[in-house]
């Protein structure tokens, strides 16, 4: 009667024991189960060699503890049983077969394998996003860094994994604020749009608009920082060649050997030079 599977195997593999639990599970009922091969009959043929070994094991004496044993049931369903497998003694003490008591993991391990898809699905995103994408743990070395950083620094995610990010490629002049920046989002303090200078490996520097948030764990503890970027190195360049240029336009204007004004739509004056 109880609430978890039991079975029990000799020392041929035939089943000996077949609980109420392990029935309702599987549709097998203890009178259809006994005298048959467990390993043949209820385990699929890619799972049948590492579930003998664990039986192997121990009808020699060795426990197996958590091991996931996957069932099959009368109607084709596939559950897997968190199993804990023990040697069966008789009187004498000598190993008569296996006692296998289990968990019914099943639901668990689908959710466990969705969890997982999605995380792969993220990691993928992550890696290959049109994006400079990178994280950092709580001692500030980098745990996290995309394609798209590496192509704009020129250092790999190998070289740079394990690597303190500000001491090893934000120049000396800026590490204070942005070890701020990375300090108040380990204190679950998001910061947007912070131009961040990042050092390429060459020595050059580049410019990328950054957004850092803490990440955190499944406890949602925070374990670090993740940062997500856009470069805008040469939006910067352009930006500050315009204003260059309006620049040269105002002084060339109020040095002009001209009387040069200006008015706006209304006809008030805007410009009005020196040699006006």
């Amino acid at each position: 009667s109880a609430n978890a599977p039991i079975f029990g195997v000799d020392l041929k593999d035939l089943v000996t024991e077949w609980n109420r639990k392990a029935a309702d599970m599987l549709g097998y009922t203890k009178e259809e189960t006994l005298g048959k091969n467990f390993v043949q009959n209820f385990i699929q043929p890619q799972d049948r060699e590492s579930v003998h070994d664990v039986l192997r094991r121990a009808l020699s004496g060795e426990e197996t503890a958590n091991f996931e044993l996957p069932l099959i049931s009368k109607h084709g369903k596939r559950y897997t049983v968190l199993l804990n497998a023990t040697p069966r003694r008789d009187s004498k003490g000598a190993v008569m077969g296996v006692v296998g008591v289990g968990q019914d993991i099943t639901e668990l391990d689908t959710v466990m394998g969705e969890a997982k898809h999605v995380a792969d699905d993220l990691t993928r995103l992550i890696e290959t996003a049109n994006a400079p994408i990178f994280g950092i743990d709580k001692d500030g070395n980098v745990s996290e860094w995309n394609r798209k950083t590496a192509e704009i620094t020129g250092f790999t995610k190998s070289e740079a994994k394990g690597k303190n990010l500000v001491n090893t490629f934000i120049h000396l002049d800026h590490r204070r604020s942005v070890n701020a920046v990375l300090t108040r989002a380990l204190f679950d303090q998001e910061t947007s749009n912070y131009e961040l200078p990042l050092f390429t490996k060459e020595g050059d520097q580049r410019d990328i608009l950054l957004n850092a948030t803490a990440r955190r764990d499944a406890a949602g503890n925070i374990i670090g920082v993740v940062g997500v970027g856009q470069d805008i190195t040469q939006i910067k360049k352009a930006s500050e060649r315009a204003q260059r240029i309006a620049d040269d336009l105002t002084r060339l204007i109020e040095t002009a050997n001209a009387p040069i004004f200006g008015i706006d739509l209304q006809g008030n004056v805007t410009e009005w030079n020196a040699k006006a």
